[in-house]
């Protein structure tokens, strides 16, 4: 089994509309970790959840995710990951079911895989045929986690995922995670919810102006 890194970066610097959100960020993540990136608004996490998905281009310093080069190749990486944004990423003219039918027909799921994804996080029964545009917030996050589920990636990278959950959904998505995590998967959580997160995390890392400190 390898153990090289699953996330390794070196003095990376990301830019976005034209500000260094990634300050030189040097940070490694290993495989079966859930890690807890915490720090205040504007501190780059979300920039960096998203350079590890290959959406945001490394300008300088080194990249590699999965043994990708993110700097040469930021395409490769893209199916092997699962990014749950601020936007959930969910086509809004099409409905639940199709959503979920998307994902689960790129990575080659089951239509039992995806009928248990569903279910998990109760987008099944009649919400399966309702258009995204219709849905509430909890409901989108939900669709979204779903989607999430059934792709099976190997990275999970996840911005506040407990955002415009209930109680339930928010005990769900927590062990979703440990069970990812159990399964072989590596999972980078970014979260403002500390105590919640922290009770999840094998290893807490601040990002302060778009730099690293590891706290353990």
């Amino acid at each position: 089994m390898s153990t090289a890194p699953v996330v390794d970066f070196v003095d990376a610097v990301a830019v976005y509309n034209g500000y260094p959100a990634l300050a030189g960020v040097t940070m490694q993540v290993m495989r079966n970790e859930i890690v807890l990136l915490q720090g205040p608004n504007g501190a780059g996490k979300s920039t960096f959840l998203r350079a590890c998905a290959g959406l945001v281009p490394v300008v300088r310093g080194s990249a590699h995710v999965l043994g990708c080069d993110l700097v040469i190749d930021r395409e490769s990486v893209r199916e092997r990951v699962g990014l749950l944004g601020h936007q959930n990423g969910l086509f809004a003219d099409l409905t639940v079911m199709e959503n979920v039918s998307f994902w689960s027909t790129v990575v080659g799921a089951t239509t039992a895989e995806r009928g248990a994804a569903m279910q998990r996080m109760a987008v099944d029964g009649q919400l399966a045929n309702r258009r995204i545009s219709e849905l509430s917030a909890g409901q989108k996050r939900r669709c979204a986690l779903a989607c999430l589920v059934v792709r099976r990636a190997e990275l999970w990278l996840l911005d506040e995922p407990h955002a415009g959950l209930d109680a339930k959904g928010r005990d769900e998505i927590d062990l979703i995670i440990k069970e990812a995590a159990s399964a072989g998967a590596t999972v980078v959580v970014a979260s403002h919810e500390i105590e919640r997160a922290k009770n999840l995390a094998t290893r807490t890392v601040s990002l302060v102006a778009g730099q690293v400190r590891d706290l353990s």
